[in-house]
């Protein structure tokens, strides 16, 4: 079977959750069929790290052009070198036109993953301005017509019913998003965090994600002003969607630094070694998100033997076993819009009461490995996944 997986992100241009998952599925379905990638790039055949990529450039004539429109020339050029394949499998909004267009013009299957839903991002809007618009009506296009849409989460699959009724529920199966447990694993070195200046003799906590509304962390960095004193705060935080987030998390940061001692805020993407070990030696991992189809993050530090306190909130109950794995705090997106404070009181005490009980937290850890190497393995990713495309190429 010739497989076309269609994606903005593919390494080394990887900057979230969908970037990941398209990577090690990638890897892995090449075992399964003839996988060829198409992605976000300066274009040319074989430009990526392995053989069978092609990376396609927004048109020129487009330069100062909001940013969906952009998109949508790449999704034509992709669209333009599917022919021949025997199925298509797209990856979020930014690609899930090339996979419309692909069906309708060489009457193949389209497969595609949600790993994230506009209408549940209407933030979105400050980025995008009316491109918006336009990214909702892709995504509702590509959903409402697609031969199978895959959810990665139970949570996901419900979102996505409730978001799209006329789909037809048949066509919603579930996959998991996956972790590589030989990638991220404990790491007992300490030289990352001897060159970024974090103390391994003190407890810490460590965020790790964009600056965006849906990751939450204005609310972390609130909630960290009533963490223990002793305890460090590490923020691995990048890339504000707008100015405006990024102006109101500097702020906070600011705030907090000058109130106490030992926060870090790493704005810059650190390969992925650094990563695992900042995640390794962390006492909890802290994921504050308000919208969240999974969280691979949580996966990862899981995977590195760290306890997770997360919002309970889309497939994060999926992934964190609340009071086995770590702990899970509510979230209720009205109540919380009215009053933030509430969360962000549940926050402080989740975190607090890990840092507390460093041998519970330790258990919490070992139970979090346990359970990603058990049921989150890629190759069961690509195994099921490749049983969706089974289904509709005959």
């Amino acid at each position: 079977m010739k497989v076309g997986l269609i994606t903005r992100e593919y390494p080394p241009d990887v900057y979230g959750g969908a970037g990941v998952h398209v990577e090690f599925l990638a890897r892995e379905l090449r075992a399964l069929a003839e996988v060829e990638v198409h992605c976000w790039g300066t274009g040319g055949v074989g430009t990526g790290t392995e053989a069978g990529v092609t990376r396609h450039a927004f048109d020129a004539t487009l330069g100062s052009a909001n940013d969906a429109l952009r998109a949508f020339s790449i999704d034509l050029s992709m669209a333009a070198a599917l022919q021949g394949r025997d199925l298509v499998h797209s990856h979020t909004w930014y690609a899930n036109l090339a996979g419309h267009f692909a069906k309708l013009l060489y009457g193949i299957p389209h497969v595609m993953t949600c790993h994230s839903l506009e209408p549940l991002r209407p933030w979105k809007a400050e980025q995008l301005g009316g491109g918006y618009a336009l990214s909702s009506w892709a995504e509702r296009t590509a959903v409402e017509s697609a031969d199978a849409v895959i959810a990665v989460s139970r949570g996901m699959r419900t979102d996505i019913l409730d978001c799209y009724p006329a789909l037809d529920p048949a066509r919603v199966r579930v996959v998991h998003n996956g972790i590589d447990t030989s990638l991220y694993r404990p790491d007992e070195q300490t030289d990352v965090l001897e060159r970024i200046g974090i103390d391994p003799e003190r407890p810490y906590v460590l965020f790790v994600g964009r600056i965006t509304r849906q990751k939450g962390v204005p609310h972390l960095l609130r909630a960290a002003r009533a963490l223990d004193p002793d305890a460090q705060l590490v923020l691995c935080a990048g890339a504000p969607d707008t100015p405006e987030i990024g102006r109101e998390f500097r702020e906070l940061f600011q705030e907090l630094e000058r109130a106490r001692d030992g926060v870090f805020w790493i704005p810059e993407m650190l390969p992925r070694p650094d990563v695992v070990q900042l995640l390794t030696h962390a006492t909890v991992f802290a994921c504050p998100s308000v919208y969240e189809p999974l969280g691979i993050v949580n996966l990862e530090a899981m995977a590195c033997g760290t306890a997770v306190v997360a919002s309970s909130v889309g497939g994060i109950p999926e992934v964190v076993d609340d009071g086995r794995t770590g702990l899970l705090v509510p979230y209720e997106k009205k109540r919380a819009q009215r009053h933030p404070e509430e969360f962000e009181d549940g926050l402080t005490e989740a975190l607090n009461r890990v840092l507390d009980e460093p041998e519970e937290a330790r258990r919490m850890g070992v139970a979090g490995r346990q359970r990603v190497v058990d049921e989150f393995g890629w190759d069961a990713v690509a195994r099921r996944t490749a049983e969706v495309y089974a289904e509709l190429v005959k």
